[in-house]
């Protein structure tokens, strides 16, 4: 077993001991360190998360968008459906089902500026639900995933996130620095996993308490550490599988069902209202993502809607980043940096931009209509089940809440799989494929860490104040690692330079070579000419 296994191991086990032995303690300690991250670093977080978009569409630009993931004759191991289909389920598959209806419900409610329920309110509520789950998100997923690719597919380093840094850093990589650096990506990796995790366990014990009312009798915090003990055993399951069979099998499932339950919603509900949002949203979201992205309640201190959504956010995002990053680096090998980027920027943002525009613009819909009153329901039993509320309003919405609940599981079990995955690589030295074993143990540490967090006071808000808290030492992390691919690509001049010279010159031989054929074929002319002369 690795240094970095065993420290992280203790420390994991540490905190989950800590969680159940005084829980209370707990909630106090790292609510006092998320206060103090939201109201002195919530623009270090918006900084940061706008920098690394600006990167990300600069290297799709830059001479550096033609250097291949790989050596230059690498080919992806993965058709495009493929890859799109790891990127969804890794990314953001349950935050997606567990938000799109309630985000932008809440935010209409609720809105940043507007007043409540009127018709700014709603445009301000698609909005900010599209950029929260659009390009800033898939931009910080970028920085990590392709530094890791860079490394490990094109310079052949270990695979580890301490290996990105050692243009930067030098032979410390290698040592105690570089065994800090590992424990803290685990460390980021384990709280933004169960964050997501423990937003699934909530769905689905909602769905299943809509689904069969008589487990509404359940205590709900049982219930759902129910859920969890039965979805652990299955990603465990899968994980024994490895990545061709059980995440392969099962992200493919997830998008067929999430495009069936989208597409359902689409043609059944208020198809022309549902266009026109995501046509405006889309709009209304370019034409004001500056402004958005730079944005804080600094001359109104009495709100704190900005740190209760857009820096949860990002934070968020940040501690998934080593995860869902290390996993998109391990299925992109032999793309382009500039095919890269351009896929994992632009096709999940623009399908997280409609998923919202059906499910949250219905849920707005059904509201303002009168149809149904699905914030009752919000505040009543809670966010997670306002997918629910909506689904019911529509033919065979039983059947719909079923396949719904199967979604979530089936996002539950891929996002815990991949992450068994992406904590055994960097626990043993970059594996790409790591022991069942080293998997097993991670499976359990993640399920638990859900369950300590849903079982507190806080609950849900429980997780996101881990997702906050794990996300600043990452995001320094992450710094750090644009500065070190910045300093390995310009390395690359004279790789391109020779590059630029071989395209020249097969460029050249091909003119030649079709000038040559304009030759002969015109000779071939002249002695088909002379002949009929003769």
């Amino acid at each position: 077993m690795t240094s970095v296994f065993i420290i992280s191991v203790l420390i994991a086990v540490a905190f989950i001991s800590w969680g159940v032995l005084a829980p209370a303690n707990l909630d106090a300690i790292t609510t006092s360190i998320q206060g103090f991250i939201t109201n002195e670093l919530g623009w270090f977080y918006l900084l940061a998360a706008t920098s690394f978009l600006i990167f990300s569409v600069y290297l799709i630009f830059s001479p550096y968008g033609k250097i291949k993931l790989g050596k230059p004759d690498d080919k992806p191991d993965y058709s495009f459906p493929t890859w799109f289909a790891f990127l969804f389920t890794a990314g953001m598959g349950i935050g997606l089902v567990f938000w799109g209806v309630a985000e932008p419900l809440y935010h209409f409610f609720e809105p940043p500026s507007a007043a409540p329920e009127s018709n700014l309110a709603a445009g301000e509520a698609m909005r900010y639900s599209i950029f929260h789950w659009g390009l800033h998100p898939w931009a910080i997923y970028s920085v990590v995933a392709l530094a890791l690719a860079y490394f490990k597919f094109r310079k052949e380093s270990s695979g580890l996130m301490s290996s990105v840094l050692e243009p930067l850093l030098g032979e410390r990589t290698k040592g105690t620095l570089g065994i800090a650096i590992n424990v803290l990506v685990v460390f980021a990796t384990i709280f933004g996993v169960a964050t997501s995790l423990g937003f699934g366990a909530a769905q689905i014990s909602a769905g299943l308490s809509y689904l069969a009312p008589g487990l509404g009798t359940i205590n709900g915090t049982l219930l759902q550490l129910i859920v969890i003990g039965v979805v652990t055993v299955l990603f465990m399951i899968s994980a024994q599988t490895g990545l061709n069979r059980g995440i392969r099998i099962l992200s493919k499932t997830n998008v067929y069902l999430a495009i069936l339950l989208l597409l359902f919603v689409l043609f059944f509900g208020p198809t022309s209202y549902i266009m026109g949002v995501f046509t405006q949203g889309v709009g209304s979201y370019i034409q004001n993502l500056i402004g958005m992205s730079f944005r804080l309640d600094i001359y109104n201190p009495e709100t704190t809607w900005v740190e209760g959504w857009t820096i949860f956010y990002w934070a968020w995002w940040i501690s998934w980043a080593p995860f869902v990053g290390t996993f998109i680096a391990r299925v992109s090998k032999g793309r382009t940096i500039r095919e890269f980027v351009l896929g994992v920027l632009g096709v999940p943002a623009l399908f997280g931009a409609f998923w919202f525009s059906v499910f949250g613009g219905t849920g707005i819909y059904l509201q303002r209509e009168g149809t149904a009153d699905i914030m009752s329901s919000m505040n009543n039993f809670g966010m997670e089940v306002a997918l629910f509320a909506v689904l019911e309003q529509f033919p065979l919405g039983f059947f719909l809440s079923i396949i719904a609940v199967f979604l979530i599981a089936s996002f539950f079990v891929t996002s815990a799989d991949s992450a068994t995955v992406v904590l055994g690589m960097q626990t043993t030295n970059g594996s790409l494929n790591p022991p069942n074993s080293v998997k097993f143990i991670w499976g359990l540490i993640i399920s638990a860490t859900a369950a300590v967090l849903l079982s507190s006071e806080q609950g849900l808000e429980a997780l996101q104040t881990a997702a906050i808290i794990a996300a600043l030492p990452f995001t320094i992390i992450m710094i750090l690692m644009v500065i070190s691919l910045m300093k390995a690509l310009r390395s690359e001049k004279p790789t391109l330079a020779t590059e630029k010279e071989r395209i020249r010159q097969e460029r050249l031989e091909l003119k030649q070579e079709r000038e040559k054929l304009k030759e002969e074929k015109l000779a071939f002319k002249k002695l088909k000419a002379d002949e009929k002369r003769k």
